[in-house]
């Protein structure tokens, strides 16, 4: 019978390992605690959704919509369904939907996988992970700043450095119009110098064309009239609003003015944190005001400002600061040689867990249970402070071993404890020492104080 055939991951959908997991946790962690400290309340949304609502939303001549959505027909009721290639379409949906603004404006972060059938490379993958702030019912440049002032406070927080914010106002839909037709008119002139890409979107999306990394086109679109020209009172005051705001609060910037956003749903603010230690994958964060969307999708004029970093990017960033140092996978490891041994470790680790300790019991493998030795190997590996030791000789005295596993080779420390002691012990040691007077049975009630 021949060996049936190895299946690998889809083609730029990658797994995440357990020796990545900590810098993974790391950001997000981090991500979630700054978030929470502005007063942003978490949103998850479906995978899935209507293919309308990205073709409504994303606008229906953009890459996007054109190349890059997963969509399908779902075979039981015919309905046309598409993976989601970003999060901000969903999570208004869900606002229109639930009603979430009837009460006063509201603060939302999400994360999650998105879906984009690109070219993978660095940064870049088929399902890519995206971390998400939506600001929705407020007006203001007040919380444009705050959107890109928590983006800095994350990045210091990470210890990412060089990392620069980009700004540009690409106004309202009246202004872009104005600017729309002369822009094309321009380009028409240099109709020779236009790429394919270019030739393609010359009618259908001709801004998106000012954001060609094509080098032979650089010198024509620096010369294409700014929108920044085109800006009326209103959009300059909220552009000059938020630069006050940032110059206040001292975050750099550069004011870009073809910096447009490949998004149909954009106005005013729009901005992107970038860096130049990924190669041309160099955005790491984009976002900004999207006040038409939700009128857009059916629901009340209500104005709304956002963003959407790149997880896998930050990642990179990250590991070039050197590797995360994995966590312990625990506070104890619970060794033990024989039947009944067994039987008590895993009424000592229970009791443990109840007390709030993480605890690993060594399992058997298809090689046995194990001596000793290869025991002590894996409870060393596992980052744990102390190892509880099992066998027939603590059996026959009622007692386990406890060793320390973290101190210098001399100064790791081992004591017999009766069983009935053995929680109280091991705690007062992860703890350093002190009061602690529950009785096994009613540790629980303690909870995670007792961690380190």
């Amino acid at each position: 019978m021949s060996k049936p055939e190895k299946i690998v991951a889809v083609k730029g959908m990658n797994d995440i390992l357990p020796q990545d997991a900590p810098m993974w946790e790391l950001f997000e962690n981090t991500a979630e605690t700054i978030l929470k400290s502005y007063g942003y309340q978490k949103i998850v949304t479906p995978i899935v959704e209507d293919t309308s609502l990205f073709a409504r939303a994303i606008g229906a001549v953009t890459d996007i919509v054109e190349k890059e959505m997963y969509s399908f027909e779902d075979s039981m009721n015919g309905d046309q369904l598409t993976l989601r290639p970003e999060g901000t379409a969903g999570a208004v949906r869900a606002v229109i939907e639930h009603n979430l603004v009837y009460d006063g404006p509201k603060r939302l972060w999400y994360k999650g996988p998105m879906f984009r059938h690109e070219r993978p490379q660095r940064g870049r993958y088929r399902q890519f992970f995206q971390f998400g702030a939506e600001a929705v019912g407020f007006s203001g440049p007040d919380i444009d700043a705050e959107l890109i002032m928590l983006c800095r406070r994350l990045w210091d927080d990470l210890g990412l450095q060089n990392v620069r914010l980009e700004l540009n106002s690409i106004g309202n839909a009246d202004e872009r119009l104005r600017h729309r037709a002369e822009l094309i008119a321009y380009l028409e002139k240099h109709e020779d110098i236009l790429d394919a890409e270019a030739k393609r979107r010359l009618h259908s999306n001709p801004l998106r064309i000012l954001d060609t990394k094509n080098p032979a086109m650089q010198d024509m679109v620096n010369g294409a009239p700014k929108l920044l020209d085109y800006l009326g009172e209103e959009s300059l005051a909220h552009l000059n609003g938020l630069k006050n705001i940032l110059d206040r609060n001292a975050v750099q910037y550069t004011i870009n003015p073809r910096l447009v956003r490949g998004l149909d749903y954009y106005n005013r603010t729009v901005f992107e944190w970038v860096t130049d230690e990924l190669g041309s994958q160099g955005t790491i964060c984009a976002g900004g005001r999207y006040d038409p969307l939700i009128e857009q999708f059916g629901g009340k004029p209500t104005p709304a400002v956002g963003f959407a970093m790149g997880m896998e990017r930050i990642i990179e960033l990250m590991k070039g600061l050197g590797e995360a140092q994995a966590p312990a996978q625990c506070d104890v490891y619970m060794v033990h040689q024989g039947e009944g041994a067994q039987m008590q470790a895993f009424i000592m680790a229970e009791r443990l867990r109840d007390a709030g300790l993480d605890v690993v019991l060594h399992c058997a493998t298809p090689a046995g249970a194990g001596s000793f030795k290869s025991q002590m190997k894996k409870a060393d590996g596992s980052g744990a402070a102390f190892a509880v030791i099992i066998g027939e000789d603590e059996m026959a005295k009622g007692q386990a071993a406890v060793k320390s596993l973290r101190g210098e080779a001399g100064e790791q420390q081992q004591a017999s404890v009766a069983f009935e002691e053995l929680v109280d012990h091991v705690v007062d040691q992860i703890i350093g020492g002190g009061e602690h007077d529950c009785d096994d049975e009613n540790c629980a009630e303690h909870g995670h104080h007792h961690r380190p």
